[in-house]
């Protein structure tokens, strides 16, 4: 059985999100962050970097939530939360699984970091108009992407849409996603209501 390692509010939900849509068993390990759980020598067999998410499948071992989550795609292709290998749907699938990394999540930690996270006598304010700025920008360029769309890439629910929304969820939390976006705030609406979401979200 596919045992994933989770803590509520974290990247892990992205796997266990892909979890719950692809519909099969798994084992939910709680980690404890605060306990310091995740940097068990027990733990760090498995994720060397102290932290969640963490899968095993078998003799699999993996970290990364994107990785995780890309694995899961493959691991059960009939679910098609992945397009073929070679087809240009499957290049617009990377794409939006790294935008939604690479290029959404930065400026949004940043801004995280330095209004919620940082003690306040650590926090830099210089940083946050450029990240936000960045954050917009990127926002721009998904919305005009999602105008007229149910999903990124086809009519299907791909690891792209969990790795955006999975974002875009934190920036809603932060008071980030604005009315400025209305496709991206309606794309989100949308996922959010999947059961599977509010499953993987539920504790």
């Amino acid at each position: 059985m596919i045992t994933l390692y989770h803590s509520a509010q974290s990247r892990s939900v992205r796997p266990r999100w892909m979890l719950e849509e692809i519909g099969v068993p798994y084992d939910l390990r709680r980690v404890n962050l605060e306990a310091g759980e995740q940097k068990t020598p027990e733990f760090l067999k498995i994720n060397p970097n102290g932290a969640v998410p963490a899968l095993v499948d078998g003799e699999v071992k993996l970290f990364e939530s994107g990785a995780i989550s890309q694995y899961l795609a493959d691991r059960f292709p009939e679910k098609r939360l992945a397009p073929p290998v070679g087809t240009p749907a499957r290049g617009y699938y990377y794409q939006w699984i790294h935008f939604g990394l690479c290029t959404i999540e930065p400026p949004l930690l940043t801004i995280f970091l330095h209004t919620v996270a940082k003690p306040e006598s650590e926090r830099i304010p210089q940083l946050l108009e450029p990240a936000r700025q960045q954050l917009r920008a990127a926002l721009a360029v998904l919305d005009r992407a999602l105008a007229g769309h149910t999903f990124l890439v086809g009519d299907d629910l791909t690891t792209g849409d969990v790795m955006v929304a999975s974002t875009l969820a934190w920036a809603q939390m932060l008071g980030l996603l604005d009315a400025s976006f209305p496709a991206t705030a309606a794309y989100l609406g949308r996922l959010m209501g999947r059961s599977a979401f509010r499953r993987a979200m539920a504790d």
